[in-house]
């Protein structure tokens, strides 16, 4: 019998951490994680911190996601903004070229999201400047040492700072899951990497570890439902 263990971070891979995966099974499976978000109440966990970090109203606001897959959570906060009267500029960033193509895709009808096919350690990437940068369920696919260093490059990045959103390292969020999935998710690519991603997803000590690595801003974590932690950081402006 499988030994649920969340003592620590599992270095397992994803399915999804493949580049080249494409075609249909590539949509279907980033359909379903939208699906699931959308059924749990992820995207309002980066909802919630970008509403935390917008000052203004009066001027557009130029707003990044990294790791954003088909595009979902930029289409509902190009929804949210609009009926709330700010002004955004959103960016998707993903390596996987295949996403970015099918992301294009499905925003087609919305003006103010582009798209950008880029790895966020490139020279190029790192040359590029937002408000804010969101991080949404992207941040457990990297090692503690890669995290250390994408966050404080991010904080650079942004001129109000970077909300994270991601997965609560936890037995029963794994076990909940499981039955989710046995009711709802008839994707094997979406079961399999769901769990992953549980085991490679963050306890508050691991957060707080990181936080000690990145100085001199204002950092808050807070617990959401279900099993997310929302991680601000807002910066000194």
């Amino acid at each position: 019998m499988f030994k649920i263990d969340t003592s620590r971070r599992t270095d397992e891979s994803e399915i999804m951490d493949d580049f080249d995966l494409q075609g249909q099974e590539l949509r279907r499976t980033l359909k379903d994680l939208e699906n699931i978000n959308a059924w749990l109440g992820g995207n309002q966990v980066t909802i919630n911190g970008l509403n935390k970090l917008l000052k203004t109203k009066s001027k557009p606001v130029k707003i990044a996601d990294i790791g954003c897959g088909n595009g979902a959570i930029l289409r509902e906060i190009a929804d949210w903004g609009k009926k709330n009267d700010f002004i955004f500029e959103l960016t998707g960033i993903d390596a996987n070229t295949h996403a970015i193509a099918i992301a294009e895709e499905l925003s087609g009808e919305y003006e103010n999201v582009s798209f950008e096919s880029i790895n966020i350690f490139s020279e190029a990437f790192k040359k590029m400047e937002f408000d804010i940068i969101l991080c949404t369920l992207t941040l457990h696919h990297f090692k503690d040492r890669q995290i250390i260093s994408l966050i404080n490059q991010l904080v650079s990045q942004s001129n109000l700072g970077v909300v994270i959103n991601d997965l609560h390292r936890n037995k029963t969020a794994y076990i909940l899951f499981q039955a989710f999935c046995t009711v709802f998710v008839n994707n094997e690519i979406a079961r399999k990497d769901g769990l992953t991603s549980i085991l490679r997803g963050f306890k508050k000590r691991d957060i707080q570890g990181f936080i000690k690595k990145v100085p001199a801003e204002n950092h808050e974590i807070s617990w959401k439902w279900a099993f997310r932690y929302q991680w601000i950081i807002k910066k000194d402006c």
